[in-house]
Parts: C-alpha cells; structure tokens; sequence
C-alpha cells in the first residue's frame, strides 16, 4: 500500500495518465484501505462527530489525497474517515466544501463522484442551516424532502459542461432527489428514540455565501416555500443523484432567520458550532440508527 503523499501523487502524475481527477483520487484511497464503503456521509458546521462514532477508523487528511481540496472553515476538520457503523461500511466527509470558498462548483462537488467510485450507494448529509419557517426553533432538525436551488437559476449547476456519461445521464431528474423510503425510515427513528418533537420535514434553499441573508432575502425565501436556508448540500445531492446514489439528508436549524426590521439579532458563526455542540449527540444516535436499517444494495429495501 501506498502511504507517502509525496511518493503517492509523483506515482499518480506518472499512471494516472488519461484518467480524470477524481478517479485518481478514488485509485489512491482504495490502494490505501482494504475497506470499500457502501454509506458516504457528509458533516456539517460544528457535526464533525458523526465521523468519531465510526468503528476500525482509516483517516486521511485532504491534504494528502491527490486533487482534493481543502477545508477552509471554523467548523470543518478537513479529513476523510473510513470506517464502520452498525456493522456497515462507511466514508465520512468531516468537513465539506462551499462555494464561497472560492472553488469552482465542480471541485465542491468533487468527493460525491470520488464516493460513487468507491461503490457508495446511499449518501447521508448534515448541515447546519437558519431557520425560514416560524414554527422551528433553534436546535429542532429538518428532514430535507425537497431543495431550492438558487443558485442554479443564475446558472451554477455542477452539471454544466460536457456531461460525463459514466456517472449519469444529461439530463437527470431532481423531483426524487431526496429517497422517500430514507425519509419515512428516518421519522420512524425520530419517533422511536423519542426525537420527534423537535424533527420537522422541509424544503432547504441553498445561496452562495459566505454572508448571511437581508431580511428581505429572508422574507422573498420564506413566500417561496423554502422553510430553512443555507450554503450546502444541494450541489451535493444534485452530483449524487445524478451518479445513481440515492440521497438523504438533514438540516440543524442553529439560528432563526431575522424577519424583523425591528430585531436586534444577528446571525453569526460561533452560534451555528455552539448549536452543533448542543444537540450532536441525538443527532449522532440518529444517524447510526439509520445506518443500522440500512441493507445492502441500492435496490434493497430499508429494513
């Protein structure tokens, strides 16, 4: 096995010949660990824990992986975990990218199509997101069933450009971006772990960042059916539905958007890691529970 970042990328410049960036990726961690996970997860601000629950961990700094790039928030420790949980066979992103990072929107989304060539089939993704709906509190989760992609409408799609045929089709649908089975198995969890009263189901509306939405944007969002807002996740899910991975993914409400001309709340960073802190916990025992009910296949059905 291959362990040198220096000997590893000289080695991968020499081979790597005709093959893309995340296929030399993908090569080098599968020459590194003998573990071919089935789950991906991805941790949001201040959710980095889920990847401490995992059994037998291999981790590998971003740094060290050939074309992957780097975390560069507060919040976001910047390695990949393998692991297990439940028994299952899992990657975990501890720390993800964003737009406003200044990466382009398909090196962002980069680590989906790395997971689909390590054989994931189901991704799980956390983040931390302010809350539209009146109705949620600070620290309540939301089971995402549908996104706004706002983005998008500005023409930011990490699908832009000559479509790659080995991980989907050109024009993929997004009605069933979010598995219906994983959301209905995930509030059967909620409720046997006495967790839901303070889970919703939503619509999350992702922007560009990395300043915070006017009152106004607040407002415009709420009317149009978003119930929480953020700055991930739906690139994300967009790269990985159109892989073939079916996808799930929650929201943790770690502020409440500011409606109010009058109010003198502000939303700020050190609010979403110290919600993240708070409720990390019931969040972790959720997704291991999820985990646990996963089969095998893509085409398995929960148990």
């Amino acid at each position: 096995m291959l362990r040198h970042s220096t000997t590893v990328r000289a080695y991968f410049k020499a081979s790597g010949e005709g093959k893309d960036e995340c296929q030399i990726a993908a090569d080098w961690l599968m020459s590194n660990t003998h573990m071919r996970p089935t789950i991906g997860i991805v941790c949001g601000s201040g959710l980095g824990g889920l990847a401490e629950i995992l059994k037998e961990r291999q981790v590998f700094k971003y740094s060290d992986i050939p074309n992957f790039p780097q975390s560069t928030v507060h919040g976001h420790a910047g390695q990949l975990v393998f692991g297990t949980l439940k028994g299952k066979a899992c990657v975990c992103m501890q720390g993800r990218f964003h737009l406003y990072e200044g990466y382009s929107i398909q090196k962002i989304t980069m680590p989906m199509r790395v997971f689909k060539l390590l054989g994931v089939e189901t991704v799980i993704l956390t983040n931390a997101a302010g809350g539209l709906n009146q109705d949620y509190k600070v620290g309540d989760v939301m089971i995402l069933k549908d996104h706004i992609n706002m983005p998008g409408f500005a023409g930011v799609n990490p699908l832009i450009g000559r479509n790659n045929d080995k991980f989907g089709v050109r024009f993929p649908c997004m009605s069933d971006a979010y598995d219906r089975e994983l959301c209905k198995l995930a509030h059967d969890v909620a409720a046997e772990l006495d967790f839901s009263h303070f889970v919703h189901e939503g619509v999350y509306c992702v922007l560009a960042g990395p300043s915070f939405e006017t009152i106004a944007e607040c407002r415009m969002l709420l009317k149009l059916g978003a119930d929480a807002v953020g700055m991930s996740t739906v690139h994300e899910v967009i790269t990985a539905r159109h892989a073939g991975m079916r996808c799930f993914a929650m929201s943790l409400i770690t502020n409440r958007a500011v409606m109010d001309y009058d109010s003198q709340q502000k939303a700020n960073h050190e609010e979403v890691l110290e919600t993240g802190r708070q409720r990390a916990v019931q969040l972790e025992n959720m997704v291991s529970t999820l985990v646990g009910r996963l089969e095998g296949g893509y085409n398995d059905k929960a148990m």
